[in-house]
């Protein structure tokens, strides 16, 4: 074990909860903290979560072991919406819970202005993976950032170094295959938005390339658990076990062992891997992205084999665990009796009757120490009893329980009473106020692809930041920059400003510095998933001149943000960014640089993957949006600033889109609409 592990801080171990169940699973396996949904906005709809008065005995329940509750409202919202998020935000509070989970920006930006003692962690679902996000997220009122699962142990090295807000990382569970907030195929093709909580899991499904079948996109669970000495000298400050649909006992064996290696600042041994493995997998675990071997051997699904080793656990039968509690008592004459309970840093001290003289039966030590130290069925068992008794006294064993009891209600209210009782505020909807200015944009793959008229039709033209060439004007930032990337990324926008680039698309707050460095007009992509007008606003003042709305939005949710806002109404959307290449699971390099692979699913229908820098992938739909007949519609829904997205056409189908659009005519093909 290293200096640096021995002396750092622990960081929190926080573990799921998807029910009352498993809550009490966390608490039993060793968590610090604990999170779960509320009965609105969090990414796991289909968990039994925590309502109402539900939630405020569960944060009641935790506090009393010492353990926080941290609460989601980790989805996208809707400016309709945003009142009852606002409402639920204060709600949570108010039940004492120790800080919110967001993946909204503006939802976000809403809850600080209103409620700014609200301690705001921004989630996984926000794609940070960089220093500079942290110093973005800190500016709009975060004090966590939750990192992307992607991260390799470096760059998590340095994004903790980077960034002024605490990191928070995976550490163990299901994995996503495309990047968390990036992943729109259970929305698009499925109808199920995981934006919005309910992910219908298409990555889980057997898909084709040619004669190959298997499961691409399927992998195995993370565990980093053969890295806790390095986990911990990285500094990170949260370590978090995915798994809010999962049984209590997955709760609590796997937080069992976790809380043992963290503990004992050491790796899991084989046969502890083994265990947590059987505890559930998919043929395995994998921590293929932390250690950079990211490969077939990350693939997996979920076997019968699997399934029985999970139902073999030992049934949980609730809390077992015990907290030391210190008692002291004070039964003298003429005097209220006093009762002092200490558990770690809590220490109250509650009065009482004063003691009566004894007419017949004097009280005794043991008959007052027995009423005194009756904590069955509460969290704690005694560790110390000291009483002060006068002879000849005599108080009713009502009010020796009362006493009790009275002493047992105010430590738990010690416990409580971190958060300062605040009353409900009025939110009042922001709106930008710029204009929005009739134009045309485009982005095309590669450059190959752009035929001469484009250069009349749209007003700039944005190629992917490796693939800029002279003469284009936009350039498209990467959806994912590690830390180790920041020079070359830098470096590509030296040049292509020299080659007279003058607007990136960003999306990711975290690549704001990079292209105001540039000396770039930064719009922002609709990976920056904008739903509401609190979002725009909230970009307008990082200094965004445009914002391209959320693909999941609706037109008429699109006709009521206002700002200067645009909307993608041609292409193929791209439904995931993968970090791991499924072209090489589906097919060859040439494929891949080719542009011609394709992934296609049990129904016959087919999905293109291009490359992406650095050898990521992106997953495309298999139909295009297309409103080229469909002009009007767009009109009345004040949808004048307009994007196309181009991926796999050729110049000649360019060329052929390009005046369907200009004589408002249909494409031949079939087309997915905005309705």
């Amino acid at each position: 074990m290293s200096d640096i592990c021995k002396k750092r801080k622990l960081p929190e171990l926080l573990c799921p909860a998807g029910s009352p169940a498993a809550l009490d699973a966390a608490i039993e396996g060793g968590a610090d903290a604990v999170y779960l949904g509320g009965s609105a906005f969090n990414a796991r709809m289909f968990a039994k979560n925590f309502g109402g008065d539900d939630l405020r005995s569960a944060v009641l329940r935790a506090h009393s072991y010492g353990v926080k509750i941290y609460l989601t409202l980790n989805t996208l919202v809707t400016d309709r919406e945003l009142p009852e998020f606002l409402r639920a935000a204060y709600e949570a509070h108010t039940a004492g819970v120790d800080a919110l989970i967001v993946a909204d920006l503006g939802g976000a930006a809403a809850i600080h202005r209103v409620y700014p003692e609200i301690e705001l962690h921004a989630s996984t679902q926000m794609s940070g993976h960089c220093g500079d996000m942290g110093k973005q997220l800190a500016e709009l009122g975060f004090s966590r950032m939750v990192i992307a699962r992607e991260t390799p142990a470096i760059d998590l090295q340095r994004t903790v170094e980077e960034s002024p807000i605490e990191i928070e990382a995976f550490i163990h569970g299901a994995l996503c295959v495309s990047h968390s907030g990036q992943c729109l195929f259970s929305s698009l093709v499925g109808g199920r938005s995981g934006n919005r909580g309910e992910c219908a899991q298409p990555c889980r499904l057997p898909f084709a390339c040619g004669r190959k079948q298997g499961y691409p996109l399927s992998l195995k669970d993370l565990t980093l658990a053969a890295h806790v000495p390095a986990l911990i000298e990285s500094g990170v400050s949260s370590l978090k076990i995915e798994g809010r649909m999962k049984s209590p006992e997955y709760v609590r064996d796997t937080a069992r062992i976790w809380r043992r290696l963290l503990d004992e600042r050491r790796a899991a041994t084989p046969e502890e891997l083994k265990q947590l493995s059987e505890i559930f997998s998919r043929g395995g675990l994998t921590d293929g992205y932390f250690t950079e071997k990211i490969g077939h051997g990350m693939l997996g699904i979920r076997s019968d084999a699997d399934k029985s080793q999970s139902r073999a656990l030992a049934p949980f039968e609730g809390i077992t665990k015990k907290l030391p509690l210190a008692v002291s008592a004070e039964i003298k004459r003429d005097t209220p009796c006093k009762m002092t309970l200490s558990h770690g840093e809590h220490s109250v001290t509650v009065s009482g009757e004063i003691p009566q003289a004894a007419i017949n039966a004097p009280m005794t030590r043991e008959s007052a120490m027995k009423n005194l130290t009756k904590f069955g069925g509460t969290p704690y068992a005694i560790s110390s009893f000291d009483l002060e008794l006068d002879d000849g006294l005599m108080l009713p064993l009502s009010k020796l329980n009362e006493l009790r009891r009275s002493a047992l209600e105010a430590l738990n209210e010690a416990k409580n009473a971190t958060k300062e009782v605040i009353e409900e505020r009025k939110y009042l909807p922001l709106r930008s106020e710029s204009k929005r200015q009739a134009h045309n944009t485009a982005r095309f793959y590669s450059i190959d692809q752009i035929p001469d008229g484009a250069f009349d039709y749209f007003d700039t033209i944005y190629l992917p930041l490796h693939k800029h060439a002279e003469g284009i004007d936009g350039v498209i930032l990467p959806p994912v920059i590690f830390e180790r990337e920041m020079p070359k990324v830098k470096k590509m926008l030296a040049e292509a400003k020299k080659n007279g680039a003058t607007h990136a698309l960003v999306g990711n707050v975290g690549h704001l510095a990079l292209v105001r460095e540039a000396d770039l007009i930064p719009v922002g992509d609709f990976r920056l998933n904008a739903t509401n007008n609190e979002t725009v606003l909230r970009l307008e003042s990082l200094g965004l001149s445009e914002i391209i709305l959320s693909l999941e939005l609706t037109l008429p949710q699109m006709r009521d943000i206002k700002g200067n806002t645009a909307a993608a109404v041609y292409g193929r959307a791209p439904l995931m960014t993968l970090e791991k290449c499924v072209i090489k699971e589906i097919a060859d390099c040439n494929v891949c640089a080719s542009g011609k692979a394709i992934l296609t699913d049990r129904r016959g229908v087919s999905f293109p993957v291009l490359r992406e820098w650095e050898h990521r992938n992106v997953v495309y739909n298999s139909l295009p949006t297309c409103m080229s007949d469909k002009q009007d519609v767009l009109d009345r829904h004040n949808i004048i600033n307009r994007h196309f997205i181009f991926s796999v056409e050729s110049k000649k189908e360019v060329e052929e889109i390009i005046k369907a659009h200009q004589k408002k005519l249909p494409l031949k093909d079939t087309v997915r609409r905005l309705k």
